[in-house]
């Protein structure tokens, strides 16, 4: 039987995404997220349709974040698809709660890594596919924009990161809530999406609209092909910063020394991406203010030393800049 137009297109734009990006091996077990929105529900019933051709076997998982009254309810409607489909299911309940001051996307995130991450372990899944859109790529390369992110976050959603896979990368929402109704299926509506005080959501019912009525055009996959350029372009610089830090740094017992001379030598952005990453391994945020410090420290003299953010300490000593922390606790 032939499948509706709306869904073939979708099909056939997963399948190509899926092998640009080599999703999927054959024989893989893959972990699909679904919150019961349109684009996950899409994204389930995408990997179903084309589970014999791409040679995959799929299981649910669904994350009560408990932000909701009513959130349940998304956990058993996800539960259904997954009977219908005939397909393993995996429900985790949030047991931690958003601090002041949090961002409830960025939080969302982490607790769907951090459960996610506990169900690949204990079904042995070798991906998680996760059901982010082009839209999505579009609002996120705007968000980095706005907050003033460099090239790494202007680069977007990577559409394969570690076991984490983004199949409807090049999928319009607009597509996502044709293939539904085409298959008459009725996906929950988290109204907490029409809230505009949130960064993204501001940013798609508003900011991404009043741009193209501004410029009487589209400009969602416009910013999305920006987005693969720029990425493109970020994997370059960070293969260079690895080749550097292999050259410059060494551990120690407590961090790490960075040669001082050396990292002069190299171009500023690439030394700049190698105090960066030293950071992120220490557990740290970086920040500019902190890697323009380390970087200073280097081009000076011997005896300085520079408090950080994220509790870290920077000093130079005759041959190095030694990065490391002040204490266990803290870290941020």
């Amino acid at each position: 039987m032939s499948r509706p137009p709306a869904v073939a297109r979708v099909l056939e734009r997963v399948t190509a995404t899926a092998r640009r990006y080599e999703m999927f091996l054959p024989g893989q077990k893959v972990l699909v997220s679904v919150s019961g929105g349109p684009d996950s529900v899409c994204l389930l019933y995408s990997l179903h349709g084309l589970r014999r051709l791409l040679r995959i076997d799929l299981e649910v998982f669904h994350l009560d974040h408990r932000l909701r009254r009513d959130s349940g309810k998304d956990g058993e409607y996800v539960r259904r698809l997954a009977g219908r489909l005939t397909l393993p299911f995996h429900l985790r309940i949030c047991e931690f709660e958003p601090k002041d001051g949090d961002s409830i996307e960025a939080w969302g995130r982490g607790m769907r890594m951090f459960y996610s991450a506990e169900v690949r372990r204990e079904t042995g899944a070798e991906r998680l596919a996760e059901g982010h859109t082009l839209d999505d790529q579009a609002e996120t390369v705007l968000i980095a924009l706005i907050r003033g992110g460099g090239i790494d976050a202007l680069g977007g959603i990577e559409p394969t990161l570690g076991g984490e896979v983004q199949p409807l990368i090049d999928v319009r929402r607009s597509e996502v809530e044709a293939f539904c109704g085409a298959l008459r299926l009725r996906p929950r509506r988290d109204p907490t999406n029409q809230d505009t005080r949130l960064l993204r959501n501001a940013v798609r019912l508003k900011v991404l609209p009043a741009i193209e009525r501004s410029v009487g055009r589209d400009v969602r996959a416009t910013l999305a092909r920006t987005a693969d350029t720029i990425r493109q372009d970020e994997h370059f610089l960070k293969r260079l910063a690895l080749e550097a830090a292999e050259q410059l740094v060494e551990e120690q017992p407590d961090g790490f020394g960075i040669d001082a001379v050396g990292l002069l030598t190299v171009p500023r952005p690439i030394a700049a991406r190698v105090v960066r990453d030293l950071m992120y391994r220490l557990e740290a945020a970086p920040t500019q203010e902190s890697i323009e410090a380390v970087l200073d420290l280097a081009a000076g003299r011997p005896g300085r030393r520079r408090d950080l953010a994220g509790g870290l300490v920077a000093s130079r000593d005759s041959g190095y800049v030694s990065l490391s922390r002040t204490s266990p606790e803290s870290r941020v």
